[in-house]
């Protein structure tokens, strides 16, 4: 099944497209939902930014961070937006067991690497290292924290994208649908990368 919708063959061209109309609403909708999370993140990052240095005499930057499984994780991650961008050329393509395909993958890594990220924050908790002991701890777990569950949130969604498009196909609907998350998707891999840059590896400089 195609995902387009076909017009007659003799259309009205006055009449709007109802699936474009919607189509249009929904993803300039999500973009409005983007923005308003955009926010939310500067914010957050600004907060670390001015507390970072506020350590009370507890651990700074330096004795907490550990680049090789923040690398691993940024791996995971970027190979889960890898996936799921292969996975809506699929579905364009209305490739069903393709789409599925590549999505399971991305869920795989997206998986992965909230695993990863739940052990780097257990390690740092056991090390006595949890939010309550300074400012710049606090917003760390904040920052981070604050991604992290946009990510397991996410993976929840995708389970049911990937279950929408096994059992329901290719349809309009179910590709506005993917569409929707793949922007969620790869905003989350775009602030990561800040999260990475401006958090781990300055940190660590």
């Amino acid at each position: 099944m195609t995902i387009y919708h076909r017009r007659e063959a003799h259309p009205d061209l006055s009449v709007p497209d109802p699936h474009q109309d919607v189509f249009s609403r929904v993803t300039l909708g999500f973009w409005c939902y983007l923005m308003t999370d955009c926010l939310i993140f500067c914010t957050l990052f600004a907060t670390y930014a001015v507390l970072h240095n506020n350590t009370y005499g507890g651990p700074s930057t330096n004795d907490i961070y550990h680049l090789p499984l923040v690398f691993a994780e940024t791996m995971a991650l970027l190979f889960s937006s890898i996936s799921n961008g292969l996975g809506l050329l699929a579905a364009l393509k209305s490739d069903k067991k393709k789409a599925v395909f590549w999505l399971i993958f991305a869920f795989i890594f997206g998986a992965s690497f909230v695993a990863m990220e739940l052990h780097e924050f257990n390690g740092l908790a056991l090390e006595g290292h949890d939010w309550t002991k300074s400012a710049f701890l606090s917003s760390f777990f904040t920052l981070v924290g604050t991604h992290g569950l946009h990510v397991s949130i996410g993976l929840f969604w995708m389970a049911n994208m990937i279950a929408q498009i096994h059992f329901m196909g290719i349809t309009i609907d179910t590709f506005r649908r993917l569409v929707a998350f793949s922007l969620f998707w790869h905003f989350l891999d775009l602030v990561w990368i800040f999260i990475f840059t401006f958090v781990y590896l300055m940190g660590v400089i």
